[in-house]
């Protein structure tokens, strides 16, 4: 029973550990620094409220299929124990799956915005900022990476 409790802890540090990647305007990737950025302004004409799904990973699914596997493995006796074992990790490995998904999903936020040029453009981005219609951005690019912020 202790070493469950112990695999299941892995398991939950493993998960934990996924949810480190950031889609906020204000995180940047350890090789974007000191790279040069195209600066536009502009001003915003939208806000929308958006999700942003979690990641997907053979992480969450291998965690779930091992905590659930030990668990089915702790029941049943004989054949009964090899099948409550392969159900078990199925089982498992799908909650696990939802789990990380649930677990790394964020609020985001759709800015639309009126470049001084007078073109449109809308940016997908972690809620991590607040923005309103008439705010005056900076619209930041380099690498395929666009930002927005004050």
């Amino acid at each position: 029973m202790q070493f469950i409790k112990v695999m299941m802890m892995v398991a939950m540090a493993m998960l934990l550990g996924a949810c480190v990647s950031s889609n906020s305007g204000g995180v940047y990737k350890r090789g974007e620094a000191r790279t040069v950025q195209t600066v536009k302004m502009g001003v915003v004409e939208s806000v929308r409220l958006v999700k942003l799904e979690g990641t997907k990973s053979p992480v969450g699914t291998g965690a779930g299929a091992v905590v659930g596997g030990i668990a089915g493995n702790s029941m049943g006796g004989g054949r009964g124990r090899a099948i409550t074992t392969v159900i078990g990790a199925l089982a498992g490995g799908l909650a696990g799956s939802a789990a990380e998904e649930g677990i790394t999903r964020k609020d985001g936020v759709e800015i639309t915005v009126k470049l001084d040029s007078g073109n449109m453009i809308a940016v997908v981005q972690e809620a991590d900022e607040e923005f309103n219609p008439g705010d005056k951005v900076r619209i930041l690019e380099a690498n395929g990476v666009t930002r927005v912020s004050h």
